[in-house]
């Protein structure tokens, strides 16, 4: 298959202002000026100039855990009795057939980070997926991908109502840390000799520094205590949200963690999202700290992200970062650049083909194509489910 006469945006390396893009079994297999393409064979999409870049990328969501249109039989976000659950699996709840699949392909999403949500301490394993597909073992891109955990508002919330800890924000730094004692305990215990506890055995990914911490943090003080706990046990570790990252730059950029921002379109509905505003973004990404931008759906739908990018362009950040911050950023953050995320050789062949530059609001999606497939095409409507 080929995709001619396109504005290529690999997003690494060179762009190409009339070029092609060659694939072959669900990869690309290069991509080039058009005087360089070889003999067409098989299928060809003309693109007549239109833009042709890497499928964007929601670093931070929960689609097909809290389902559309649905309530609380399609609510499985939060096992909210029990503030420590590492063991949970988002593969065991995203449904596909979730609404929000067939948005994300209509905006040119082509895969996502999905897992569970903050009411616990510890919530459970993300999953890194694609977004087109029936059966979700067959859309997963890398799993566990990451370990949730969350402090601040939400777990003190939903738990001092129960009359249980955590109720302040020490006992929520108290928990986690108790729970990565024992894992690092277990680890130790694993290697000597080799019997394997399902309750802790999810942790060893992170231990080994093979998967992130995906760390809920809006306020500074909060951001500073996941901080401080990941450097305690060596760990890997994403700052998810990180409404107040503008107020501490430097630290954070000493720290060396990169953020996912946002959803800056949502109400600032909790005390702690009081700064929250889409000029963060930007001015992380000016500091240095790599930077990927999340509407966190269903907080904002997922069919937005790309608005959300042009909307963090509006206050500050460059087009460029903006473009890179929903794809080979959000790529690198999610640990899946060697997979997706830019336009090269060897890489899938998830590709976003666009009127226009996807963070303005008139730019129409043309095609989205996944591992080479066409998922979506405007002229034919809704995409196939």
């Amino acid at each position: 298959m080929f995709i001619i006469h396109g504005n290529i945006k690999s997003m690494e390396g060179r762009d190409f202002g009339d070029g092609f893009v060659e694939i072959r079994d669900g990869k690309i297999a290069a991509l080039g000026e058009m005087e360089d393409c070889p003999k067409t064979e098989g299928q060809v999409l003309d693109v007549q100039g239109s833009l042709v870049m890497p499928g964007i990328i929601e670093a931070h969501c929960h689609m097909g855990i809290t389902e559309e249109k649905k309530g609380m039989e399609g609510d499985d976000c939060n096992e909210n009795v029990n503030p420590i659950t590492p063991y949970l699996r988002a593969i065991d709840a995203i449904n596909p057939m979730d609404a929000a699949f067939k948005d994300a392909l209509q905006a040119g999403i082509t895969s996502a980070m999905i897992g569970p949500g903050s009411a616990n301490v510890v919530g459970g394993q993300f999953a890194f997926v694609k977004t087109h597909g029936r059966c979700i073992d067959d859309m997963v891109v890398k799993a566990p991908a990451a370990m949730k955990a969350a402090f601040g508002e939400n777990p003190k919330v939903n738990y001092s109502g129960q009359g249980t800890s955590p109720s302040t924000r020490m006992a929520i730094a108290a928990l986690l840390r108790e729970e990565l004692t024992k894992a690092e305990t277990y680890r130790k215990k694993r290697e000597k000799d080799g019997e394997i506890d399902f309750r802790y055995e999810c942790w060893l990914p992170v231990l080994r520094g093979e998967i992130p911490l995906k760390a809920h943090v809006h306020r500074a003080d909060d951001i500073l205590t996941a901080v401080r706990i990941a450097k305690e046990f060596h760990l890997r570790m994403t700052l998810d949200h990180c409404s107040e990252g503008h107020l501490i730059m430097e630290e954070l950029k000493a720290a060396g963690f990169p953020a996912i921002v946002g959803p800056d379109m949502a109400s600032r509905n909790k005390i702690e999202v009081q700064n929250m505003a889409f000029k963060t973004a930007g001015l992380l990404a000016g500091h240095g700290i790599l930077t990927a931008i999340t509407t966190d759906h269903p907080v904002s739908k997922i069919q937005f992200l790309p608005i959300c990018a042009g909307l963090a362009v509006k206050s500050g950040m460059s087009p460029e970062e903006a473009l890179r911050a929903i794809t080979i950023h959000a790529a690198k953050i999610c640990g899946v650049d060697d997979r997706v995320g830019s336009l090269a050789p060897g890489k899938d062949a998830d590709i976003a083909v666009f009127t226009g530059n996807p963070t303005e609001v008139f730019t129409k999606t043309q095609y989205t194509l996944i591992n080479g497939e066409i998922v979506y095409a405007a002229e034919s409507g809704d995409p196939s489910l």
